[in-house]
């Protein structure tokens, strides 16, 4: 039977040690580079995402701009009514100010 001597223990310790951080690291590095690929993939998502957004909300505010403009040619059409109305008003009743 072989026995180990002091040195050989150390020597297999750091052998060992050596390995284990070695695999550590590697681990680490592809874990990191795995993340920062996925975290690429995200903003590239994202940046699509913002694109067609973007896009949508013009169409929206396009809408918004079409409905304003009907909503101010009603509001015209009413104003000239009221006008109208207050005319024949004062020609049937009189003047409101006067009574």
């Amino acid at each position: 039977m072989a026995l180990v001597n002091d040195p050989q223990i150390w020597t297999l310790i750091a052998v060992f040690s050596t390995v284990l951080i070695g695999g550590f690291t590697l681990s680490s590095l592809w874990t990191g580079r795995a993340i920062a690929a996925a975290i690429g993939g995200v903003r590239a998502e994202i940046g699509g995402l913002r694109a067609e957004m973007n896009a949508r909300f013009d169409a929206v505010n396009s809408r918004f701009d079409a409905v304003d403009s009907r909503f101010d040619a009603i509001d015209h059409k009413i104003q000239h009514l009221d006008r109208g109305a207050g005319f024949l008003m004062k020609r049937e009743f009189g003047d409101p100010e006067t009574l």
